[in-house]
């Protein structure tokens, strides 16, 4: 069953629109930045997602939440991102000041884990991202990411066992 906002939009309703972008725009440039770690980029990326699911919206039946239909499309274009900008995270711009942090020493920790989260191959980088920063299920992440179940279960073992060891010294 789709949600009445969802609803109001399909038929045209750009109030109901600005509504659905305004519940979800934080979250979809944050899972950018987490995965192209630019703040340019990252917005660029979100306005994208938008842009593409105004246009798709018809096509959303409800079969799963819009938020999760919507970071299937936000997960799509990251990749078609990566894929034409092969050299992106040679030019990432996360640093501690990019989420405020301050000198607190938990601040450092959580500094580490979002740069070596950057570091990740980029499949297991989408897959450590949505299932254990985004809270989405693995059955849930390989619908976004057009894996299958066990995949995404593959790529999060090697994403922590990659973070694990990166970490081991902080």
């Amino acid at each position: 069953m789709r949600e009445p906002l969802v609803q109001q939009a399909q038929h045209g309703d750009k109030a109901a629109f600005k509504a659905l972008y305004d519940d979800n725009v934080g979250r979809v440039y944050a899972l950018a930045l987490r995965m192209l770690g630019n703040r340019s980029q990252a917005e660029d990326v979100t306005q994208e997602v938008f842009i593409s699911a105004w246009k798709q919206l018809a096509h959303f039946r409800g079969e799963s939440k819009f938020s999760t239909w919507l970071y299937s499309i936000a997960t799509a274009r990251i990749s078609d991102h990566c894929r034409k900008h092969k050299n992106w995270h040679l030019v990432g711009e996360l640093h501690e000041g990019e989420f405020n942090r301050g000198n607190d020493p938990q601040n450092h920790l959580t500094l580490a884990l979002d740069q070596a989260i950057q570091r990740l191959p980029a499949q297991a980088r989408s897959v450590f991202v949505l299932y254990a920063i985004e809270g989405f299920g693995h059955r849930q992440v390989g619908e976004m990411l057009e894996i299958a179940e066990g995949s995404s279960k593959a790529q999060f073992h090697r994403a922590r066992q990659l973070l694990k060891e990166w970490l081991k010294d902080e």
